[in-house]
């Protein structure tokens, strides 16, 4: 629940995001954003903002906690940046404190924090949580699913926010999308990986549907915070791990303790972010703080999606500066591992009628979308990429 204090109280580090509540409001509070953003603060927002003053006086402070560590300034700057921009456009009268993973939940449990109470706000990804509800990976991402741009607007226009807000809703929660990696990287491995028999018996950090297609081909899967993966890797607790890209890769030092960088991430093509609301703070927020926190959520997913694709490049080179050697993953496994993805769908969608409903509209989905961007998009992509690396 929201905790309202008195002018008198000092401000938290943070700052918000609002839901819409109609046009002329929204433009509105568009503008508002924009002549904020240039008055806001830097860190995770702050009380102190300067930004316009808004119909309410109400002061409102929300504490964030993220899954992610405040080393990784793409995922975890996107909730600072929330929290700058509703913080300028409340005059600072919402706050957002914003809180690394392990600062006050462990990572794997924000989204138990934001059910109980104890925080306000969440920035994780969903598929860490299909121990309660296989059906919210699709909040996040599929094996052998959407691109990040497909994802997006199955969400946010296609219909799959409503359906995801449905899961959430069980758990007493509201989801916002917030912002895309970008197509993943296959992660890293200490010796080199042929076919799917290389796989077997490694084991290897990572969460999700992916760790669940990996278990079937045999692969010993560990779901561990990213605060804790290089030391695993470093002590042979893992064979091998996927995190993100090359611009967090490479600040998580995983290049040091393993040379095979392995690509795509089939099992995270698109994986989208979400801020996770509590329900009974969202509905006792005031209407014009609802809408400053959809807006400001709108900007930092997608200033957390282009900084990825802006530093990607870069960093990618830098790793292979360092002796990395960077490999596509073998055609036996990949499809290998696209049957073993499919079976696991349609076998969860066998047990579960809520997630049959989710699977069939999603199936529906990429399967134009697929056709789509397999025509002008992906001719354009196979000739002017030149293949890669």
């Amino acid at each position: 629940m929201s905790d309202r204090i008195d002018d008198s109280q000092s401000p938290g580090r943070g700052a918000g995001d609002s839901t819409g509540t109609g046009g002329a409001g929204r433009r509105r509070l568009l503008q508002l954003g924009l002549a904020g953003g240039a008055a806001a603060l830097s860190g995770c927002g702050g009380g102190g903002g300067t930004g316009p003053a808004v119909h309410t006086s109400q002061r409102v402070r929300w504490r964030l906690a993220s899954s992610f560590p405040s080393s990784l300034d793409a995922m975890f700057g996107s909730a600072e940046l929330l929290a700058r921009r509703v913080a300028a456009m409340s005059g600072g009268n919402f706050e957002l404190r914003c809180y690394e993973a392990g600062e006050i939940v462990p990572a794997l449990n924000v989204l138990d924090a934001v059910q109980s109470g104890s925080v306000q706000v969440g920035q994780t990804a969903s598929y860490y949580y299909i121990g309660k509800n296989p059906a919210l990976a699709f909040d996040t991402c599929v094996p052998f699913g959407l691109t990040p741009r497909q994802q997006q607007a199955w969400l946010r226009q296609a219909g799959g926010l409503e359906l995801t807000r449905e899961l959430y809703a069980d758990f007493g929660a509201v989801n916002f999308p917030a912002g895309s990696t970008g197509v993943q990287m296959g992660g890293w491995f200490r010796e080199p990986v042929g076919g799917p028999e290389d796989l077997r018996g490694l084991k290897m950090r990572i969460p999700g549907l992916g760790g669940e297609v990996m278990n079937a081909l045999g692969v010993l899967v560990q779901n561990i915070g990213g605060a804790e993966i290089y030391s695993a890797l470093e002590n042979k607790t893992i064979d091998a791990t996927e995190w993100v890209g090359p611009y967090d890769d490479e600040k998580l030092g995983f290049y040091q303790v393993a040379k095979n960088y392995l690509y795509p991430g089939w099992w995270e093509p698109g994986p989208e972010l979400s801020f996770v609301v509590n329900a009974k703070a969202w509905a006792a927020l005031p209407a014009e703080y609802r809408e400053m926190f959809e807006v400001a959520t709108n900007e930092a997913a997608i200033a957390m999606t282009v900084k990825y694709d802006a530093e990607n490049p870069a960093a990618l080179e830098r790793l292979i500066g360092h002796g990395v050697q960077v490999e596509p993953f073998e055609d036996s496994l990949m499809q290998a591992a696209r049957a073993a993805s499919e079976d696991l769908l349609s076998s969860a969608a066998a047990s579960d009628a809520g997630y049959a409903r989710i699977l069939e509209h999603w199936r529906a989905f990429r399967t134009s979308a697929f056709r789509w961007f397999g025509t002008a998009e992906f001719a354009y992509a196979r000739t002017a990429f030149g293949g890669g690396r």
